[in-house]
């Protein structure tokens, strides 16, 4: 089914190591991927706005700014990560499991709800006790602890208060809050299976602007997050 990605929309990602194999194997792993990663989001005009590295796998929350930059963003930072990972570690063969995940989502409905899903995740994973603990990931950007100047906060995060202190406090109260069980479910379902995220005008104002259906439910009715 071909992939689908708009420009102007923000879009979860997931980029997974084959058969569950570590894609880091040292902190310079990771700090190599994520300088490819904002050097082609740049290149490509894709707006990097939150990540976070796992060991096996990594998620991006991004919006690309043109036709077909995400995929071109995506193939640049596989292949050369690939080349840089198997040249260090005296290895041959792919690293990924197939080609990289996605799902456009709605923005009011589920940008920051993606955002603390992905600060969340190492958490969940047992990794560390709390998300600032986690370096690898925009969670001390936006919480004030940290600058990643490359990141591109979206309008709904410059939205939550007017001075940088008052946004920084919003999200951090935001991420300790954690995200409900339904959205959690709907992020991580509509991700693995590549369709778009949102209410269901969302879905039916969306459908006229791709070739593919974009919601796994008949085009027009509601996103169901069980499935």
């Amino acid at each position: 089914m071909p992939r689908l990605s708009l420009p102007g929309y923000p879009h979860h990602v997931i980029l997974r190591g084959n058969n569950r194999q570590l894609i880091f194997k040292d902190n310079n792993d990771r700090q190599t991927l994520l300088e490819l990663l904002v050097g082609h989001c740049q290149n490509q005009q894709v707006d990097l706005h939150a990540f976070v590295l796992m060991d096996n796998h990594l998620h991006l929350l991004v919006t690309p700014q043109a036709d077909m930059a995400l995929s071109r963003m995506m193939q640049h930072l596989g292949r050369d990560y690939v080349r840089y990972f198997n040249t260090k570690h005296t290895r041959t063969g792919t690293l990924w499991e197939g080609r990289f995940r996605s799902s456009l989502i709605q923005t009011e409905r589920y940008l920051l709800a993606c955002m603390v899903y992905m600060d969340l995740n190492p958490v969940r994973a047992g990794m560390v006790a709390q998300a600032l603990d986690h370096a690898w990931s925009s969670h001390a950007h936006y919480v004030g602890a940290r600058q990643d100047n490359w990141l591109v906060a979206h309008d709904v995060y410059w939205a939550l208060g007017n001075t940088p202190f008052a946004r920084e406090k919003a999200y951090a109260e935001l991420v300790q809050s954690g995200i409900e069980e339904n959205k959690k479910q709907a992020l991580t379902s509509s991700v693995m299976g590549g369709w778009a995220l949102g209410e269901d005008t969302f879905t039916q104002n969306l459908q006229p602007l791709s070739k593919r259906r974009v919601s796994k439910s008949k085009a027009g009715r509601p996103f169901k997050t069980s499935e």
